[in-house]
């Protein structure tokens, strides 16, 4: 145990259960470290989120002093390139106790209901950016605050957009080659078919065989702090051999 550790004692352990958890929904998501996949229990935007945390005292510890509990709902956005800042969109908290005196295991109940949090975004966890919700029990002391942080998911349903029109494109090489894609819509959601059709309108080359792929682009920052970083997400090929004027394949790809 640390000089430090022996001074203010050891810190008591802190568990948080969600309202309602049996029945939430769970996401997975790489850990901090990459080595492991976490569990986060799934909210949607406008849901109360609320829940018990038990603090349990360490052995041998007969008493905490503490000068006030509180349970804090908080929204952050962290760029890789920029560790060491972190950009805090969204803030709330509840008092769980005030100034006292921790003698046993103690648990406490906490809820922030929908006027009380403002969860406008959804959770992601990309390559170089990644936002976050938490709840984060603070027990505050003179000298060091003791602190959990637990977090979750949040997903942001929105309705199907009214106006969803054809998307229809246009590639090719000069004098060699001229294609035209033509899909059914241009926003799709996450259950939802593509279909479309791809027109050869000149082919004066060979093509031995094309695919199909869904990229994921994410963009963060801007100015000379611009990164961007496509993944291939899936990719399938569609056709195999040399295409001829006139020809077209039809499309039909499920999310």
């Amino acid at each position: 145990m640390s000089i430090i550790s022996n001074f203010f004692g050891s810190n008591p352990t802190m568990t948080l259960t969600w309202n309602d958890q049996e029945n939430l929904p769970t996401v997975r998501v790489p850990s901090d470290d990459d080595r492991r996949i976490d569990k986060l229990y799934l909210f949607s935007a406008s849901q109360p989120v609320g829940g018990k945390v038990d603090i349990i005292m360490p052995p041998n510890t007969k008493e905490i002093k503490h000068n006030g509990i509180k349970a804090e709902l908080i929204g952050q956005i962290e760029l890789a390139y920029d560790r060491g800042n972190h950009y805090i969109f969204f803030s709330s908290q509840k008092e769980l106790a005030g100034p006292g005196i921790l003698t046993q295991d103690t648990s406490y109940k906490f809820e922030f209901s929908d006027k009380d949090n403002d969860k406008k975004y959804e959770a992601y966890d990309g390559i170089n950016v990644r936002l976050r919700y938490f709840i984060r029990i603070r027990i505050s002391r003179q000298y060091s605050s003791i602190s959990k942080e637990f977090d979750f998911a949040v997903q942001k349903i929105q309705t199907e957009p009214e106006v969803n029109n054809e998307l229809k494109m246009e590639v090719g090489i000069e004098d060699c080659l001229h294609i035209e894609f033509e899909y059914d819509k241009s926003k799709y959601h996450l259950k939802d078919v593509i279909r479309g059709k791809i027109f050869f309108l000149l082919v004066r080359i060979k093509i031995k065989h094309m695919e199909l792929q869904i990229l994921k682009r994410e963009s963060t920052g801007s100015g000379p702090n611009l990164y961007n970083e496509t993944e291939v997400i899936t990719k399938f090929e569609i056709m195999d051999g040399a295409p001829i004027k006139g020809e077209n394949v039809p499309i039909r790809l499920f999310l």
